[in-house]
């Protein structure tokens, strides 16, 4: 059953005129394909319009959906031949970050990526795709891996950010960010990045520091989320569609500015309507980026990765 958000209103209330239709056609004398086939078009047509016009607070809620798919989702669905590979080496395996060797349209690769967990036990075992330090040292060991064995490395980010709690710091969170981050910029393979929900602050930039970063239509990528930047500037979260919009942290946006590279198209409705349609558009479009990279040496990988951070911002 979808979960609707609250601009879906419209929407859900069509669909939800189509389900008893539908149901009464089942059991009764009166043909209304007639009239559902009316409904239906209508609903379609409300749908794309609703959301070609998102504003970016509401790319957020669709971001964040319950039902949207994530790093296990698109495993199953884009990727072949999954071998997890867990622990940092140091103090534990961190389930909020996951990875492991995989093939991509036969390719092998490095695969890396937050997982957030699909119901209340599986959300609360990933901590909600809040890493740790132990997570992001362990992404450290399986890029540094991948060096070793010339794969190249993919990551999918979705995280609101790395997890603040003081035992996370107690282990050195913020130098595991920075380690993680200074990783990504080393490899002297090809990287791509694919922020495919949520990118928050350091702990989405320690997994997308890549020569090629790609972002799913209607996601989000940002230093903070809109309510904390609400509740810094206004002292109040209700804030928080204001201080979206003014954060620029939608693909549109980040496109235009030079923070990503590459927008994958979403399914009408967004990616959780149609789980499979987004992982085949996602695996593609790293397909044809890694194509792109593979024909690179590693100096000019490095300095791709140099030129996209230090030209970031910069007038003309």
């Amino acid at each position: 059953m979808i979960s609707y958000l609250d601009f879906e209103k419209p929407v859900a209330e069509l669909e939800a005129r189509i389900a008893e239709l539908r149901a009464a056609s089942e059991g009764g004398d009166v043909d209304l394909s007639s009239e559902l086939a009316k409904l239906e078009r209508k609903s379609a047509d409300l749908l794309t319009t609703t959301y070609a016009a998102l504003t970016p607070w509401q790319k957020t809620q669709v971001a964040r959906h319950p039902s949207r798919p994530h790093f296990r989702d698109y495993v199953a669905m884009a990727f072949e031949e999954f071998v997890p590979l867990g622990g940092d080496r140091y103090f534990g395996d961190d389930q909020a970050i996951m990875g492991g060797l995989a093939r991509l349209n036969g390719r092998k690769v490095m695969l890396i990526g937050h997982e957030k967990g699909n119901d209340t036990e599986s959300r609360l075992r990933h901590n909600f795709g809040m890493g740790k330090p132990e997570g992001y040292r362990k992404a450290i060991r399986l890029m540094e891996m991948a060096g070793r064995f010339g794969l190249p490395v993919v990551t999918l980010v979705d995280t609101s950010g790395a997890f603040p709690g003081v035992e996370a710091e107690e282990r050195g969170q913020a130098e595991a960010i920075a380690r993680s981050t200074e990783a990504c910029l080393a490899l002297r393979v090809p990287m791509v990045s694919a922020i495919v929900g949520e990118g928050g602050s350091g702990g989405a930039v320690a997994l997308a520091s890549a020569e090629r970063v790609l972002m799913f239509e209607h996601a989000v990528y940002s230093v903070i989320s809109p309510e904390g930047c609400a509740s810094i500037l206004w002292r109040t979260a209700e804030k928080a569609p204001q201080a979206a919009e003014a954060m620029k942290m939608t693909a549109q946006d980040l496109v235009q500015l030079g923070v990503i590279d590459r927008i994958v198209p979403e399914p009408t409705g967004g990616a959780h309507r149609d789980p499979q349609a987004a992982a085949v558009a996602l695996g593609g479009a790293i397909s044809e980026e890694l194509d792109a990279l593979s024909q690179k040496t590693p100096q000019e990988l490095l300095r791709l990765r140099e030129e996209r951070f230090l030209t970031m911002g910069a007038e003309g």
